[in-house]
């Protein structure tokens, strides 16, 4: 753990709200992303967003400053979302999850509307992946966390989080081909 988040991490045992503020500040759009692609659900990763942050106060004397925060986080985040997703009878698309990914860049209004409609599509597929295989497909692709820090997180061995990302690769390739116009054809122009 970097000194400054063990800093807020030792206070924040000591009882300050400041320092549960700056850890606030500091990994909210780690975790709403996470929760976010996990559920699907934008109302649901916000009160999952807040529901972390309130497990971080609650039981602050068994976070480790010794230890990174950062799987820790993802851990509470994965388990919170993925009950919420147990709960749920039915799974609605992820959303905003195009726009979140897109208002980075500076880009048209073309091609944000084309990435907007394929990512409408891409989000359909993510959403109807078994659960364990969205998990890792969210946290290895829209976190860029290595398959070592997934297994971590998950504490599940490094095999079986390949596994899971190749079967939700294939599946996602299997469902995107069979939507019309997803994945194009790429010819090549010989001139």
């Amino acid at each position: 753990m970097d000194t400054s988040t063990q800093n807020l991490v030792l206070q924040l045992q000591n009882g300050s709200l400041d320092a549960l503020g700056a850890l606030y500040d500091r990994f909210n759009q780690m975790v709403y992303r996470t929760a976010l692609g996990i559920t699907g659900d934008a109302e649901a990763a916000s009160d999952l967003l807040q529901e972390v942050f309130l497990r971080m106060h609650r039981f602050a004397d068994r976070i480790d400053p010794d230890r990174p925060l950062e799987p820790w986080l993802y851990r509470v985040t994965a388990n919170l979302s993925c009950t919420w997703v147990k709960r749920q009878r039915w799974l609605r698309p992820i959303e905003d999850i195009a726009e979140w990914l897109v208002k980075d860049h500076k880009s048209s209004p073309a091609q944000i509307a084309e990435s907007n409609e394929t990512w409408g599509e891409i989000e359909q597929a993510i959403a109807a992946l078994p659960l364990a295989q969205r998990t890792v497909i969210v946290m290895h692709y829209v976190n860029n966390l290595s398959l070592k820090e997934i297994a971590e997180i998950l504490d599940v061995p490094v095999g079986t989080i390949k596994s899971r990302l190749y079967y939700g690769r294939r599946e996602l390739k299997k469902q995107m081909r069979s939507q019309e116009g997803v994945l194009p054809n790429v010819g090549y122009e010989f001139t």
